[in-house]
């Protein structure tokens, strides 16, 4: 995975007012609000005789309690209390657990996995065309490697096999290009122009005119994918990586050709079912992927549909250093 990112790990609503434990990245996390509200994510280990401070529970001064022996943290790490020794009792230093930075935003939860962020570190990025939508969301569990999730939402040429009785009717088994085009060093769009196959092979990247194209997939390094359908719908998804071998896939539908509040919600509501659906038919096939993490070097034999998933992969592979 992708050191020194900003990754989407939770939704808003899964962190309220008790400390919450999950594995992201491969870490046992807790993620608890401070007294203001504002979310904290420590490593899920008490410095003292490492019990999961998840187990603890957030008190009225807005400190996170250790369950086993009542030391208090606050918001930076730092232990405030060591009740054995007196509260009155200076803490060393050294008693301390390590805090990532957080991020809360579009009722999402980043956490900034790096050693040492730096001291202008800026808040991430989402997607800039999504006010005014109405949303809704199921959260599906995958076994998977979050790269194989991710490149499966950037392969055009698996539709008609894999989705043949829902996105993918047609038989459009050809896939022009697809055309790849970068916005900036973390953030491209992938431009699809399929077909019926009539003996034509499919047009190189260079000779495909996207323009005035409304639909495309975009990708924003290292989690965030939209597949921006129209103007007015749009389904957003963020690849959460739990471990090596299991993927959460956050999956939204956003629409605003009706924006009546309530009933706007509803119609999001409505969507989320087919939208799942098609994520299983893709589960089903992406959890047989060996290995399970990709690669930009390995023995698969790609073709030329594959464009974005090779640009994914090299840019991946750049970032990992």
């Amino acid at each position: 995975m992708i050191r020194n990112q900003w990754y989407v790990v939770l939704d808003s609503r899964e962190v309220k007012n008790c400390p919450v434990g999950v594995t992201r990245m491969g870490e046992k996390l807790v993620f608890w609000r401070d007294g203001e509200g504002r979310v904290v994510c420590f490593r899920d280990r008490c410095v003292h005789r490492g019990v999961a401070l998840s187990a603890g529970k957030v008190l009225p001064n807005g400190r996170l309690q250790c369950p086993f022996h009542g030391f208090e943290y606050d918001a930076s790490g730092r232990v405030t209390v060591i009740p054995a020794n007196s509260r009155s009792s200076p803490v060393p230093e050294r008693f301390r657990v390590h805090a990532y930075p957080t991020h809360e935003a579009h009722g999402f939860i980043w956490i900034w996995w790096g050693d040492d962020p730096p001291a202008d570190l800026q808040p991430p990025r989402f997607f800039d065309d999504l006010e005014g939508f109405h949303c809704a969301q199921a959260i599906d569990p995958w076994e998977a490697h979050y790269s194989r999730v991710i490149e499966n939402q950037l392969d055009p040429i698996h539709l008609p096999f894999v989705h043949h009785n829902t996105i993918g009717r047609g038989n459009r088994t050809i896939v022009d290009g697809p055309v790849v085009r970068w916005l900036d060093p973390d953030r491209f769009r992938v431009y699809v122009v399929s077909r019926q196959d009539d003996g034509r092979p499919p047009l190189k990247p260079e000779e495909v005119d996207v323009s005035g194209q409304t639909f495309w997939l975009e990708f924003m390094f290292p989690n965030l994918w939209q597949n921006h359908i129209s103007k007015d719908v749009r389904v957003v998804a963020a690849f959460v990586p739990v471990d090596e071998e299991h993927t959460l896939l956050y999956l939204r539908f956003y629409q605003r050709f009706l924006r009546l509040p309530l009933f706007g919600d509803l119609v999001a509501r409505l969507a989320m079912p087919f939208n799942v659906l098609v994520a299983h038919q893709d589960r089903r096939v992406v959890q047989t992927q060996r290995p399970k993490p990709s690669a930009l070097r390995g023995d698969e034999q790609l073709v030329q549909g594959d464009r974005p998933i090779v640009e994914y992969r090299r840019r991946r592979e750049e970032l990992m250093g």
